[in-house]
């Protein structure tokens, strides 16, 4: 694999590699992502799946313009144009559908639970890896990619299977559920995939940019179909900043942030230490929410963080790639 290909251009005041910079990124990032299902359970409260995303994504693409700005100055062609939007089309589509399932998925499950299972992505991303990119299909043949692939599969099962029902009667998680986060986490998977040629074309702030434009601009006749576009007219004003804050967090600084994290100390070793946002999220979600895991779902946890990170240690293109989009 080669990582020449998809490691984003860094900032000119960027061009030395800042290890102690990287390593505060890097945390600041373990941070912020332990945080954005909890934001999302907090503000299906007022916020319906099809409005919270249409917003958050908008004021994302708001938050990114200064940014986009600073970086057009090196660049001859405007932005945007119709380039750099249709070669960003693609990846949009499933990340719609993986931010409206990921939101309905908790409306069955804690955000704790959604955050350790969403770990899965990194080998459905693998395993979808082959078909688009060539340079990849010798990762399904290595040993550790086939035993993490196992442990994390029968991880993310004990987690969702084990976890109750939502109407007190049944011991598991509906179906719907289920279907509904293996949704989620595929589409997030293809996303990551999709987007790796327009990131290397682009680089990491022009392509993020044009993710959120379209992403928005797609977001919102769906919105506006099955949604609440007045949703902030009605909500509180704690409500609305909270939604704000995330978009702006979650979103966009700790994209930036992250790449920040990768030129300071690599890909590999940014990335390992995204493994740790489940357990902050497990942790604030039981602080915020009384989220509880059984024993056996904190078992299968521990075995499906263990998968994934056997699965990321054979270091196929859209897994990095994956990783780098992680939250967009």
């Amino acid at each position: 694999m080669s990582q020449a290909n998809i490691t984003p251009t860094p900032p000119a005041h960027l061009t030395r590699p800042n290890p102690s910079r990287g390593y505060s990124a890097v945390f600041a990032t373990v941070v912020i992502w332990s945080l954005p299902s909890l934001f999302q359970y907090y503000l299906l409260q007022a916020y319906d799946p099809w409005a919270q995303n249409f917003y958050r994504y908008s004021v994302a693409c708001l938050a990114i313009l200064p940014f986009v700005a600073l970086r057009s100055r090196r660049h001859s062609r405007p932005w945007p144009n119709l380039h750099t939007l249709w070669i960003c089309l693609p990846p949009c589509i499933p990340n719609v559908i993986h931010q409206m399932t990921q939101v309905l998925a908790l409306r069955y499950m804690g955000p704790g639970v959604f955050a350790i299972f969403t770990r899965t992505s990194v080998i459905f991303t693998a395993l979808l890896a082959p078909s688009f990119f060539p340079e990849d299909r010798h990762v399904i043949r290595q040993w550790q990619f086939q035993f993490g692939t196992l442990l994390g599969l029968l991880g993310a099962f004990g987690v969702l299977w084990f976890q109750p029902g939502t109407d007190g009667h049944g011991r598991h998680l509906a179906w719907p559920g289920l279907a509904i986060a293996f949704t989620a986490t595929f589409c997030w998977a293809l996303y990551g995939i999709l987007v790796k040629r327009p990131s290397a074309e682009l680089g990491s702030i022009r392509s993020f940019a044009n993710v959120s434009l379209i992403t928005s601009l797609l977001l919102l006749p769906l919105t506006c179909a099955f949604g609440r576009i007045a949703t902030p007219l009605h909500a509180t004003m704690q409500i609305n900043l909270v939604l704000v804050v995330s978009a702006v967090t979650c979103i966009t600084m700790a994209h930036i942030l992250y790449y920040i994290a990768i030129h300071g100390i690599g890909v590999s070793l940014a990335q390992t230490m995204q493994l740790l946002c489940p357990l902050g999220a497990i942790v604030l979600s039981a602080w915020f929410f009384h989220e509880r895991l059984t024993k056996i779902q904190l078992w299968s946890a521990a075995v499906l963080l263990a998968g994934a990170f056997l699965a990321m240690r054979t270091k196929p293109t859209a897994i990095v790639t994956a990783e780098v989009t992680e939250n967009l």
